[in-house]
């Protein structure tokens, strides 16, 4: 059946569910289509494509519409796309299209989007498990990657933390898969992908399956070791530092004992009082101490908290070059001036023998103040919601109308704006998102 034979029903006869089931054989080599804009109808009042709009819905099914087009609504990182990608999907192999086939500006496969779509909170995670065991059955080969990110679909199911796809895929997939290596991250497995975005889904199960806590990126990292700490986190992602400190840990405990340890492993004073883990550190309240090396003051406080579990210091700093005045929420734990109180996890504060403040002398001269690193918080997978809410943002100094509104699961996307301070990092998670935006921009210049 070709596609000028197939049936032409009115709009109230057939439903979207059945107007994808009519395929034509794909072709029999993959090939890489041309870059093209999503089709919008005229006068349309949105800027996105939505599947069940009849004026979309025309550009949809109409023959005419190019594969090219097609892959450029798959693009679009909103709902209304991502929950239909099947729909969509569909209509791209009903063209004719071998499932390998790649779009032209993201060199992604119609399984590398599907693995996108499954993202909690914007996509339909039993909708993109139903089209990827299709894609499978058609052929769809799991290890393709694409030549931009050098990920393939393990690792873009685990990049958007979709456990559920990454069942699916290791069921399908050779067992040397599960560790399939990643250049653009650093050469890590799909579960250092997981564990640096804090997909807490994702982890257990890539453990469940197979791969390899102990395995090294080319830095020498492990999986527990590229997790962000908990320590340099804001009290507005006390979630984010929560779900860090419990992967780290499912992490370290999924390590095979004959490894080393040494470099990964944290101490646990989760049930243990204030005292007896000060008394194993040597410590007392009123000692001065030192942050990681960095930050120096006095310890004040030693305890649980309502912030976050586990045993936590309160440091009166030296320097205004802390979060609050010992009090946090509601709670006050301490007393000190504005800007001097800080918290941190026993395991990074030591000691300073023989310091006092003030002191001149050379054997006890401060230690340097080194302003430590921002914690890069783009790689967070964000959670959108499915309503029609938009707001208009500028980045780069391009401004992007209708852009979807965010609502972080730990944070603000204020904050994620405000943390973006590395070019690359902003252009990795743009191309993965709205790659025809980065598109826009190479042609504008």
């Amino acid at each position: 059946m070709t596609i000028e034979e197939l049936p032409d029903p009115s709009e109230d006869e057939v439903s979207l569910s059945r107007r994808h089931q009519y395929f034509i054989l794909g072709s029999e080599d993959p090939i890489t289509h041309s870059v093209s804009a999503a089709p919008m109808p005229s006068e349309y009042e949105f800027s996105f494509f939505d599947p069940n709009d009849a004026a979309c819905q025309e550009i949809l099914f109409n023959p005419k519409t190019s594969v090219s087009e097609l892959f450029a609504i798959l693009r679009q990182w909103v709902p209304q796309v991502q929950q239909n990608i099947d729909i969509i999907g569909n209509e791209i192999i009903k063209r004719g299209c071998n499932v390998n086939d790649r779009d032209g500006l993201t060199d992604m496969t119609l399984l590398h989007y599907t693995c996108k779509s499954g993202a909690h909170g914007i996509g339909d995670v039993k909708t993109a498990e139903k089209f990827a065991s299709q894609l499978i059955e058609l052929g769809a080969d799991i290890s393709l990657r694409s030549r931009w990110t050098n990920m393939n679909a393990l690792h873009y199911a685990s990049y958007f933390d979709v456990p559920e796809l990454i069942t699916i895929l290791l069921k399908n997939a050779k067992p040397k898969d599960v560790d399939a290596t990643c250049s653009d991250f650093d050469f890590g497995t799909a579960l250092h992908i997981a564990a640096f975005n804090l997909c807490t889904g994702a982890v257990k199960c890539l453990l469940e399956n197979g791969a390899n806590p102990a395995f090294r990126n080319d830095k020498g990292q492990t999986p527990a070791d590229v997790v962000p700490d908990p320590v340099d986190m804001p009290l507005e992602m006390a979630d984010a530092a929560a779900s860090a400190k419990e992967i780290k840990q499912m992490l370290i405990d999924a390590v095979p004992l004959v490894c080393d340890l040494s470099n990964i492993m944290l101490p646990n004073y989760d049930n243990v009082t204030g005292k007896d883990p000060l008394e194993s550190l040597g410590l007392k309240l009123g000692d001065r101490v030192v942050i990681a090396g960095q930050k120096i003051g006095i310890l004040r406080f030693c305890g649980m908290t309502e912030f976050a579990s586990g045993q936590w210091a309160g440091i009166e700093l030296d320097e205004p070059d802390g979060k609050n005045n010992g009090t946090v929420g509601k709670v006050q734990y301490f007393k000190c001036a504005p800007k001097h109180g800080i918290f941190a996890p026993l395991s990074k504060i030591s000691k300073i023998s023989g310091h006092k403040k003030g002191t001149k002398t050379a054997s006890s001269r401060p230690l340097p103040i080194i302003r430590s690193k921002k914690i890069d918080v783009t790689h967070i997978t964000s959670k959108v919601n499915s309503g029609k809410h938009y707001l208009s943002v500028t980045v780069l100094g391009f401004r992007l109308e209708s852009f979807p509104t965010l609502k972080l699961k730990t944070f603000h996307a204020k904050y994620v704006l405000n943390t973006l301070d590395k070019f690359s990092d902003l252009f990795f998670v743009f191309w993965i998102l709205f790659p025809e935006f980065l598109l826009g921009i190479f042609i504008f210049f």
